[in-house]
């Protein structure tokens, strides 16, 4: 009786370490971190980047300013500091930061200081807003895109601040099909946003700066 007593007992201490273990383990592939990144038009990156595996969400919105809680009107008109900005929330098991900043990278026109593509100004400049842990892995890609390109990177890396979202109306823009009106007439967002992204001129710059490097072109 003693020795099936005692077997019980380790075969329940062993299932229950089993247990924890497995669970940590999930944990740990479960687990999420957030980088901040500046494009220019945060439609345009929240596409990109939420087709990247091992990306849960892309938020967009605004940071790097003074003017707590802004509006779009406010940002776009100037003043406040913020920039257009995305929040990238990814499972580091599937994807790493230095994955997503070298992808960033070759998604834009870091050489640019004055805005990006059709998009001018201090409110569509490029950046990185590193938290913590991350400002080594900002460095190493910024050194490896300049090194890929010949050519000065303005992209500057900075601390990560407060993130502001956007709102609803501006969350995964490409994709919605909500009516507005156009130049052009009325359009569901998600072909506007396909004339606006073609207009811009954005992939045709991104090609011709990064070419086969450039990942998002023609996805």
């Amino acid at each position: 009786m003693t020795q099936t007593r005692t077997f019980k007992t380790v075969l329940l201490g062993l299932t229950i370490a089993l247990g924890l273990v497995a669970q940590a383990k999930t944990s740990h592939a479960d687990a999420t971190e957030t980088l901040t990144v500046a494009g220019g038009c945060f439609w345009c990156v929240e596409a990109d980047f939420e087709k990247v595996k091992g990306v849960k969400e892309v938020v967009s919105g605004f940071t790097g300013g003074t003017v707590e809680n802004p509006t779009y009107k406010q940002v776009v008109r100037g003043g406040t500091g913020h920039v257009e900005a995305v929040q990238i929330t990814f499972v580091p098991a599937q994807v790493s930061a230095e994955t997503l900043l070298s992808l960033f990278f070759r998604s834009i026109d870091p050489t640019d200081a004055g805005g990006q593509f059709c998009d001018r100004g201090q409110v569509y400049t490029t950046a990185i807003f590193a938290g913590p842990g991350q400002g080594a892995a900002a460095e190493q890609a910024k050194a490896d895109a300049q090194a890929a390109l010949g050519q000065p990177i303005v992209t500057p890396i900075l601390p990560a601040t407060e993130f502001y979202p956007a709102d609803s109306y501006h969350q995964d823009y490409y994709k919605q099909n909500a009516v507005i009106l156009t130049r052009f007439g009325p359009k569901s967002k998600a072909k506007a946003y396909a004339a606006y992204r073609e207009a811009c001129g954005r992939d045709a710059r991104v090609q011709e700066l990064w070419g086969a490097d450039a990942p998002f072109v023609g996805s």
